[in-house]
């Protein structure tokens, strides 16, 4: 087991979604986003980084049925079966590092708002966004959140690496056209204020 994923193990061992930082009893935004594409319900969905996210929940809830969810974490994907419970079935479960994912199929949709500021390494980032670029269909779209240049520097114990617009413009601008931009404050369970660029992209 590497370092990296008995590090997220061991967070989702000892915490429950509800006392995670990143949690969102609704996730306005994303959804909101998602909506606007006005993806078909049969669009192939990727969530990445999504553990226990309460996202798969309202996707499935809106009618998508085609939803994939990565993570790094058995823990954190064995939770989200056991909430969804029947519904679980429903969904495409991977348990793999988003850096070193091997993909069989390409994505209407590609959703990421919890691991792509957690790679700091240069050969993490490459590898990351050469799997993104292999893995959304052309026309396809990616909504990419990452802490700003206000967020925090580090989350859960490891340090992250903040991104403005322009900087996630420039890592992607080669494959992918910018459709919309725009930082969000998330307010986590203890109050404090955590600062998001949330931007979409559509393949060219």
């Amino acid at each position: 087991m590497t370092e990296t994923k008995s590090h997220w193990e061991e967070v989702y061992d000892k915490k429950s979604y509800e006392e995670a930082s990143w949690y969102q009893e609704k996730p306005e935004v994303s959804l909101q986003f998602i909506k606007d594409l006005e993806l078909s319900e049969c669009s192939k969905i990727i969530d990445i980084g999504g553990g226990d996210s309460n996202l798969v929940d309202y996707l499935l809830k809106e009618g998508y049925r085609d939803i994939s969810v990565l993570d790094i974490s058995e823990k954190a994907i064995e939770k989200a079966k056991i909430r969804l419970k029947n519904d679980a079935e429903k969904v495409n479960w991977i348990v793999a590092d988003a850096t070193e994912f091997e993909v069989t199929q390409v994505y209407h949709l590609w959703h990421d708002r919890a691991a792509f500021h957690f790679l700091t390494e240069e050969d993490q980032i490459e590898n990351y966004l050469r799997t993104l670029e292999n893995s959304v269909a052309s026309g396809g779209f990616v909504i990419l959140a990452t802490f700003s240049k206000e967020g925090p520097e580090k989350c859960s114990g490891r340090t992250i690496k903040q991104y403005s617009q322009e900087d996630l413009q420039e890592l992607l601008q080669d494959k992918f056209e910018l459709l919309r931009c725009k930082n969000i404050d998330h307010k986590t369970p203890t109050g404090t204020i955590q600062n998001f660029t949330f931007c979409c992209f559509r393949k060219k």
